[in-house]
């Protein structure tokens, strides 16, 4: 009898944070792993524990399209892919720029579809595979200065929802992940964003406010690492019937929850007195 083969997964933005954590912990496993970034020269850690790096742009179709074959030239399958990819721009919707609106929906939501598209006539043809798309608490719920960054995730999560039951008769799941804060460099990336866009002005006091409560949450036991999520993602690629949702860590749950439970009006009041 021969051996089973070894899934195949492949990981985008696997050059730091949870996609290279996710990587790591996947290769630990014994599975063959592809980290894919634009970032290649940051991947050595991953190149050294047995991981093949790709150099791949989400909103570069060439590069996309360049890297799949490769993997199914090398591997002839892909088990999971895991759409990690993606940043947070904040800024008030009236000063961020529509271009760079743009770009963050061409990241974070057009990217991971077609991604997503170019995988899974192999899934089918296989009769299984697993889509993991890495959202966030920010897909459920929403505060100010993040207009554009939530309507992304909450982009994510919708595509997700209905891409679920599309491929279900195909025998491919799909698994929506929801960070809480975590701490990784994306929570410097979204606070310089909001400085820079609406750190003075109209909307500078609740701009403010907001780098002070994001750094007020890193330094508290509620920030989790990358190593926590990438733990909730490989349980999502090897359980074998997943949930369709893991929030993560323990105080994304607790947000989800409260956003389920309370009407509007009570999380308008409580997210405006944050942003005071």
């Amino acid at each position: 009898m021969s051996p089973k083969p070894r899934p195949v997964a492949l990981i985008t933005g696997a050059s730091s944070g949870i996609g290279h954590a996710t990587a790591l912990a996947l290769a630990a496993r014994g599975w063959i792993v592809y980290g894919a970034a634009r970032r290649v020269d940051r991947m050595q850690e991953l190149e050294a524990s047995g991981c093949h790096v790709l150099e791949m742009d989400v909103t570069d179709d060439a590069s996309l399209r360049a890297g799949v074959d490769r993997i199914l030239a090398e591997q002839h399958r892909l088990d999971v892919l895991v759409n990690n990819a993606g940043y947070g721009s904040y800024g008030a919707l009236e000063d961020v720029p529509i271009d760079e609106a743009r770009r963050q929906f061409e990241v974070n939501v057009f990217g991971l579809a077609r991604l997503t598209q170019l995988v899974l006539p192999t899934m089918r043809a296989l009769g299984r595979g697993r889509i993991i798309n890495v959202s966030s608490i920010g897909g459920r719920i929403y505060e100010p200065i993040g207009s554009w960054y939530h309507a992304t995730k909450f982009a994510v999560e919708g595509l997700s929802d209905s891409l679920r039951i599309e491929l279900a008769p195909h025998g491919i799941d799909v698994v929506i992940i929801q960070p809480g804060p975590i701490r990784t460099e994306w929570n410097t990336i979204s606070r310089r964003s909001a400085e820079e866009y609406s750190g003075d002005g109209a909307y500078g006091r609740q701009a403010r406010a907001l780098v002070r409560n994001y750094e007020r949450v890193d330094a508290s036991a509620a920030s989790g690492t990358p190593e926590d999520v990438a733990a909730t993602i490989v349980r999502a690629a090897t359980t074998r019937r997943p949930r369709t949702r893991y929030a993560t860590p323990g105080s994304a749950k607790v947000v989800v929850a409260a956003r389920r439970l309370l009407p509007d009006r009570v999380m308008d009041t409580i997210l405006r007195r944050l942003a005071e």
